[in-house]
C-alpha cells in the first residue's frame, strides 16, 4: 500500500505490508470449435498470463502475485510491514525522525525499531527503510500511524503523518465441553472450526494444564502412547470445517492431600493452537483460562477404584469403592447393600455393616463381592449408607458399569 507523493514536502512516505504471495488464479471459459465462438475462448485462454501452459484449463497458475492491499489479517498472526522514507527533492535533509504506532481500540503500540533514534542526514534520492514487525493479539480495527519529522538547509522544522487502517478478523471458533469422571479425572472435548475464507493446516493443538492437574493428548489412533495422528499426518481443514480434539486431565497426586482442593477447583488450563495457511505463514491462538463447573458431591462421595472390565456370569467379582465424607461434620456410617430383581447382579456379603466413625475430609476403602446372574452391561446400584448421628441415609446408585458374559455363547 502507497501513499501519494506530498508536493509541500521533501520527503515522501512509502508503507507496504510484508507477506506470502498467492497464487495467480485464472477463469478459463472455453468450447468446442465446432460451436459458434470458434477457437477464440480458447485463444483468449491461451494468451491469459495466469494459465498455466502445460494445464491450460487449470484454475491455478504458475504465477505468483503479491497483494495490492493489507489484505486480511487474522488473530494470532504477524502483521509484517516495509516502512520507506525517500528524499525526492534536491536538498539536504536532516534530522529525520520516523516513528511507527499501532493504533488499537484499547491501546497504542509503538512499533518503530531500528530508527527509533533520529537519522543525522539524508541525501538526495536516497531513503531510509525500516521493517517493523507485530503479533496481533485484538480483534477490530487496527491503524498504523506513520510520523516523518526532519529539518530543511533553511533550518524550517517539517512534520507530516500518514494513516492506514486495516481490520483484524477472528480465525478460529474455538468451543469446549467438559465431562467429570468418578475417579476425578476431567475430559475435555475442544471443537475447533475454520472462519477463515481459506484452508489452514494445523501444526499443533496442545493443552497447558493449570496447576492442579496433568494432561494426556487423546488424539492419537494408538492410544495414549501412539504418534500418529487420528486426522492423519497432514491435516488441513477447509473453510467452515470442524475438528473435535480430546484431552484427559488427571489431578496431581498432592492435590489428594485435602479433598476440599479437588472439589472446588474449576481452572483447567489454556488451549495453544498453531496453525499455517496455505503458503506457511504461521498463526498462533491461546485461548483464556478454561474453565469448568466443579461438581457437587453432597455431604459424602462413593467412588470406585478398581473394577474388572469383564466378568462372566455366575463367578463373583470384587469391586473397590472409596467412601469420602465432604462435609465439615464426623460421620458415623452403616453399610446397607440393597439387591432387586431388576438387576443384574447381585451383592454377596453381610449387609448391615457398622462402618465406624469417618471424619471430614477423610476416606476410607471398601472392598465389595458381587455375583453376576444376567448377561450384557450390568449397572451397579443398591449401595445405602446411613449417618447414625444425623439418622440421614444417603442412596447411591449407578456407582458403575460392567460387561457380563456368557463363555458358552460364541
Amino acid at each position: 500500500m502507497e501513499s501519494g507523493k506530498e508536493r509541500e514536502h521533501f520527503l515522501a512516505l512509502k508503507v507496504m505490508r510484508l507477506t506470502k504471495p498467492t497464487m495467480m488464479v485464472s477463469h478459463p471459459v472455453t468450447c468446442d470449435q465446432r460451436d459458434l465462438p470458434g477457437n477464440t475462448l480458447n485463444d483468449i485462454t491461451a494468451k491469459d498470463l495466469a494459465t498455466d501452459k502445460e494445464t491450460p484449463y487449470f484454475g491455478l497458475g504458475e504465477l505468483l502475485t503479491l497483494p495490492q492491499n493489507f489484505g486480511n489479517i487474522f488473530l494470532g498472526e504477524t502483521f509484517s510491514s516495509y516502512i520507506s522514507v525517500h528524499n525526492d527533492s534536491n536538498q539536504v535533509c536532516k534530522e529525520i525522525l520516523v516513528k511507527a504506532d499501532l493504533q488499537t481500540s484499547s491501546q497504542r503500540l509503538s512499533l518503530s525499531s531500528a530508527h527509533s533514534e533520529a537519522v543525522s542526514e539524508l541525501q538526495p534520492e536516497c531513503s531510509i527503510d525500516d521493517i517493523i514487525h507485530h503479533e496481533v493479539k485484538e480483534l477490530g480495527t487496527h491503524i498504523l500511524v506513520c510520523a516523518v519529522s526532519y529539518t530543511t538547509q533553511s533550518g524550517e522544522k517539517l512534520y507530516f503523518r500518514k494513516f492506514f487502517k486495516f481490520q483484524v478478523l477472528k480465525p478460529l471458533d474455538v468451543k469446549t465441553k467438559f465431562y467429570n469422571s468418578e475417579s476425578d479425572e476431567v475430559f475435555l472435548e475442544a471443537q475447533i472450526q475454520n472462519i477463515t475464507p481459506g484452508p489452514i493446516y494445523v501444526e499443533s493443538i496442545t493443552l497447558d494444564p493449570s496447576v492442579y492437574y496433568t494432561a494426556v493428548e487423546l488424539n492419537s489412533c494408538g492410544g495414549k502412547n501412539s504418534n500418529e495422528p487420528v486426522f492423519g499426518s497432514v491435516n488441513y481443514i477447509n473453510p467452515l470445517d470442524s475438528r473435535q480434539y480430546l484431552y484427559c486431565l488427571t489431578p496431581k497426586t498432592e492435590m489428594y492431600s485435602e479433598n476440599k482442593v479437588i472439589k472446588g477447583v474449576t481452572t483447567i488450563g489454556k488451549l495453544d493452537i498453531v496453525w499455517r495457511t496455505n503458503l506457511g505463514e504461521v498463526g498462533r491462538l491461546q485461548t483464556s483460562q478454561l474453565q469448568r463447573v466443579a461438581p457437587g458431591y453432597g455431604d459424602i462421595r462413593l467412588s470406585v477404584q478398581a473394577i474388572p472390565d469383564a466378568v462372566e456370569i455366575e463367578k463373583p467379582f470384587s469391586v473397590t469403592c472409596r467412601i469420602t465424607n465432604c462435609c465439615e461434620r464426623e460421620m458415623d456410617l452403616l453399610l446397607v447393600l440393597q439387591n432387586t430383581s431388576k438387576v443384574g447382579l447381585l451383592w454377596c456379603g453381610i449387609s448391615g455393616k457398622q462402618l465406624g466413625k469417618l471424619p471430614p475430609g477423610s476416606s476410607l476403602d471398601l472392598p465389595l463381592t458381587i455375583i453376576p446372574i444376567s448377561p450384557g452391561l450390568q449397572t451397579i446400584s443398591g449401595v445405602r449408607l446411613t449417618d447414625s448421628f444425623l439418622k440421614r441415609t444417603y442412596e447411591l446408585d449407578e456407582i458403575a458399569q460392567i460387561f457380563v458374559y456368557n463363555p458358552e455363547i460364541e
